[in-house]
This record gives structure tokens, sequence and C-alpha cells, in this order.
């Protein structure tokens, strides 16, 4: 067994597993935002209803997401210490500001959210629920600022061995960062919009009470999505320029591919240095899901005419294509980052010598547990996400008001 094969897998399985949880908290706090705000503005109950029902599906997503991505932080320094080291200056800059100031805000932002129903003021509780869409905005923002870095190494310097940063702004222009971020938030988007949509969608196939309720979500969900699907095609074909220029071995090889290869097999020694061919199957078949999705722009008089939701087909369109989304985000990452290979730092690191010394049967064990406990993780959160969306919104637990007070002064036993 390979320990180097063994580590990649590792951490694909774990990251893969921890993309699933980010998406769905990235697009459902925008949609989380866009009902509070509406029933900030207008008053009408059923926006609270909304925000409660919704709001409680995404503070489950969002305990169960954490836990994921704890281990997957423990990789970098359990098999990847040759990456800790030798970049460790400047990839961790940006992941140390995404920790310090976008996750603990961000967590202290929804726990006051989640216990401050009925006791703060409307607007404060509202402006807490903002703080929690832009900390999470942030989180993303330098998660793929670090990303970047790895796809393209731009402000570092090279001293005794080790990679030193030297300009912090060539970080945030670095030219495979600004579509890619687009790409990300719009694909979170379209699955935050088609899986609010899908919910709704199965509701009203089962005649629940609740009608008008579900259709409101029912449209927002759809709208949300159709949008984001042409940002999604947009941002995603614009990153073929970047792609091309910066990183000429990926995707079937730019113009000085041949050149580039030259150079590194004079630093670094002969080698296969072509990415493998599954990150061009993932590109495939990514934007082929890509332009299925967007057919949900045929779906969208489902806003305007209730006589065609009851004709209950367009609902099964909806429902049915849940997955979609999920199947895209995870064959978008392979296509970039199984691409970036053989390299962890494209150009400055291969990944032979970023893996730990640590030996194979320890890795193999380590793959096996971690593999077991985030996937635990992802089925939970799956069978609760289904479980508390069944049962509608009714009365949701998140944002109950609470029990009145019973004055038992008078049926208290006296004593002599």
């Amino acid at each position: 067994m390979d320990p180097l094969l063994l580590a990649r897998l590792q951490f694909a399985t774990t990251t893969s597993l921890h993309f699933l949880f980010v998406v769905v908290t990235l697009g459902l706090v925008t949609l989380l935002v866009v009902l509070q705000t509406a029933g900030y503005l207008t008053g009408k109950p059923v926006y609270e209803r909304l925000t409660r029902f919704w709001g409680q599906l995404y503070v489950i997503n969002y305990v169960l997401g954490i836990a994921t991505g704890i281990v997957l932080e423990f990789q970098f320094g359990l098999n990847w210490s040759g990456l800790s080291r030798y970049v460790g200056n400047v990839f961790g800059a940006p992941l140390a500001i995404e920790t310090l100031v976008a996750f603990f805000l961000e967590s202290t932002f929804l726990g006051m959210w989640i216990f401050g129903w009925h006791r703060l003021p409307r607007g404060l509780h509202l402006a807490l629920l903002w703080g929690v869409a832009i900390t999470a905005y942030a989180s993303a923002f330098w998660i793929m600022v670090a990303n970047a870095w790895l796809q393209h190494p731009v402000g570092y310097q090279v001293r005794d061995g080790v990679a030193h940063l030297t300009d912090f702004g060539a970080l945030l222009t670095n030219p495979t960062f600004g579509f890619a971020f687009g790409h990300v938030v719009s694909a979170s988007l379209v699955t935050g919009g088609l899986l609010m949509a899908a919910v709704s969608a199965w509701h009203l196939l089962r005649r629940t009470p609740d009608f008008a309720l579900f259709r409101t979500s029912l449209r927002l969900g759809l709208v949300t999505a159709a949008l984001a699907v042409s940002a999604v095609q947009g941002f995603g074909f614009a990153q073929f320029g970047p792609v091309g220029q910066l990183q000429p071995t990926k995707f079937g090889g730019g113009p000085d591919r041949d050149a580039t290869i030259a150079e590194w097999t004079a630093r670094f020694g002969p080698g296969d240095w072509d990415p493998p061919v599954l990150s061009s199957v993932g590109l495939g078949f990514m934007i082929l899901i890509g332009f299925a999705l967007g057919c949900v722009w045929l779906l969208l008089p489902l806003l305007w005419r209730d006589w065609i939701i009851r004709l209950r087909f367009p609902l099964w369109l909806v429902l049915l294509g849940l997955p979609l989304p999920f199947v895209a985000v995870l064959l978008g990452w392979i296509a970039r980052e199984v691409g970036r290979q053989p390299w962890v730092a494209y150009g400055l690191l291969p990944t032979a010598q970023a893996v730990s010394p640590v030996p194979a049967g320890l890795m193999l064990a380590s793959l096996i547990g971690f593999s077991l406990l985030l996937g635990a993780l992802t089925v939970t959160n799956w069978v609760l996400l289904a479980r508390h969306a069944a049962r509608g919104a009714r009365d949701p637990l998140l944002g109950r008001p609470p029990a009145p007070e019973h004055d038992d002064h008078h049926h208290q036993p006296v004593f002599a």
C-alpha cells in the first residue's frame, strides 16, 4: 500500500463530505436572510414561520458540519506535514484569518440568533442573522484565497528552503481566485435554492394544509436557483482563461506545456507531470449537469400559476432534480483539485514531498476511521434534515415563543 495514495484518498473523502455541508450552509443562510428581512419589513407572520422552519434545518446542517471541518483541519498536520512545513507561512495566513475572524464570529452570531428569539428586539435579531451570513461568506472567501494560492502560488519568497509571505495583497488579487470564489458561491445558491424548492414541492405533493406557505418557499427557491445557475455557468467558463495561462498542463495542456514540463524535470527530476484523466472526466460531467440545471428556468411558470402546481408533474421534476447540484459540486471539486496533481502547490511543491512519513498501516487505519466518522455524520445530517423537513412548518422548535408563566400562588399548600 502506498502511503501517498492513502493520504490523498483520505483527504479527498473528508473534503468531499465536508463540502456538501458547506454548500448547504452558504445557500440556506442567504435564503434565511431574505425570509427574515421580508418578515421584518412586511410584518407578515408567514415569513417568520418560514424563517423558523428553514432556520431549524440550517442549524442542524451547521452543527454537524463543524465536526467535519475540524477533522479536515487536523489532516494538514497529521498527513501533510511537508505542506505545513514548506508553505505554512503563506498558506496558513488565510486559514488562520478564516478560523479566528470568520468562524468564531459566525458561531457567536449564530448562537445569539438561535437563543435570541423573542428575547431581543426584532431589528437586532435580524442584524445577528445578517452577521451570520456575512461571516459565512467571509469564511468561504478566505478558504478560497488559500486554495487559489495552491493553484497558483503568488506573493512569496523561498528562504532557507521555506516559503515566506512577501505580498499579502497578491493573495487577494490572485488570478485563480475571483472567478473560483464566484463559482463556489453561486453553486451554493443553486444548491440551497433547489433544496428549498424540493422540500416545498414534496409538501405540496402531499397536499399539506400549508399550501400558501410552501408555495412561497417554492417560488423563492426556484428564483434563487434560476438566477444562480446562470452565474454558475458564467463563472465556470470564465475560469478556463486563467487555467490555460497559469496551469498549462491542466485540461489538455496549454501553449507553454512542453516548456513548463522541461523546467519541472530539470528542477525535480523526471516524472509524470500530466494530471490524471479523472479531472477531465469530472469536468465533462459537471458541465453536462450545469446545462441540465439551466432548465430550472423552464419551471418558473410555477411562480404565478397555482393550477400548474396542482398538475404535480413539475413538482416531481423539482424533487427529482435535488441530487444534481450536490453531484455537480463534487465533480467540480474533483476537476479543480485532481487537475492540480501531481502538485500540492502548483509548480512549487510536489505531492510526494508534502506527505507525512507515516507507515502505510497507520495511514490506512486513519483513512478507515475518518471515513467512517464523517460518513456517519453525513448520514446523520441527512436523516435529521429529512425528519424535520417532513414534519412541516406547523410548530418548529426553533423560535418557539416561551410558555406563559402561571401564577400558582393560590395553589401552594400552607404549612402551619
